[in-house]
């Protein structure tokens, strides 16, 4: 093969990260990607244009977006699949934080839904209440003993399988929330949990604003990303739970302003389901 050949094969497994990234968050600028690939500004502007032709995103001042068509309902899905062992580890550590009697919130997020099996795995409970816009989710948790599911009213969006809308502001005022567990599609020091659509970090806001505590669910290609809309800035944070590869230097920048960062490990997911899961860090 000869350079011109290898060159082609190499920009084309660029182009199918690049593909896999904006179709996962929906949306990506050039910045960014010429950062993580290590190329140039025109190289990735060449990318994009080539995911054009073939339809798989729209180009945009500056970055690209999903196409239209493509954002429903394979979103939920799509998500799913990316960085499941991440998922599968910080679920588990996020469920050992929660204690039997409390109300918690649980977003419509991948990682919620991979918490809320876990939840599950932990029993037996006698009484824990979950409020949640996911449907995934409270179709997980529906009928298992001890657990009581809560919706809040709204609109349901069948690309994320959530429930948004104004229509559960007064439910939350109305109910005692100890803590709150957040995913995101993005997240910085400086702009905090941030997701793709205004309307999931509406009623995101809400469930943050109800909880006495807020526990962000972030794997480590979250972090040091900023999404269309920030629903929690970093000072309402008590505790981030991630996995192994989130970036060392930002964690310990988080640990400085008094956040608990727990690190999900192998062990932490097997103590999980097992129903001994704990975050690493924490003492048994």
């Amino acid at each position: 093969m000869d350079t011109t050949a290898r060159s082609d094969v190499f920009a084309r497994e660029r182009q199918e990260h690049i593909a896999r990234i904006v179709e996962e968050h929906g949306r990506a600028r050039v910045p960014d990607l010429a950062a993580r690939f290590d190329v140039s500004a025109v190289t990735i502007r060449k990318d994009l244009a080539a995911l054009e032709a073939e339809g798989r995103v729209v180009r945009t001042h500056g970055g690209a977006l999903t196409p239209a068509r493509n954002r429903p309902e394979r979103s939920f899905d799509v998500r799913e699949r990316l960085q499941r062992a991440e998922k599968e580890r910080i679920g588990a550590a996020a469920a050992a934080l929660v204690v039997d009697g409390e109300s918690i919130a649980l977003d419509a997020s991948t990682t919620a839904l991979a918490m809320a099996r876990h939840l599950k795995a932990r029993g037996p409970w006698v009484h824990l209440t979950v409020m949640t816009n996911g449907l995934r989710i409270g179709a997980e948790l529906a009928g298992h003993p001890g657990v009581t599911v809560a919706f809040p009213g709204g609109f349901v969006r069948w690309e994320a399988l959530s429930v948004v809308g104004p229509l559960g502001e007064g439910l939350f005022e109305k109910v005692n929330i100890q803590k709150a567990f957040m995913g995101a599609a993005g997240f910085t020091l400086e702009t905090g949990l941030s997701d793709a659509t205004e309307e999931e970090a509406q009623i995101k806001r809400l469930m943050v604003g109800a909880a006495r505590e807020v526990i962000a669910l972030v794997d480590h290609t979250k972090w040091g990303r900023s999404a269309f809309a920030t629903f929690c800035r970093t000072s309402a944070l008590q505790a981030v739970v991630t996995d192994e590869l989130a970036p060392p230097a930002q964690v310990a920048s988080l640990r400085e302003l008094g956040v608990d960062v727990h690190v999900a490990t192998d062990a932490a997911a097997a103590d999980g389901r097992s129903g001994r899961g704990r975050a690493q860090g924490e003492t048994p």
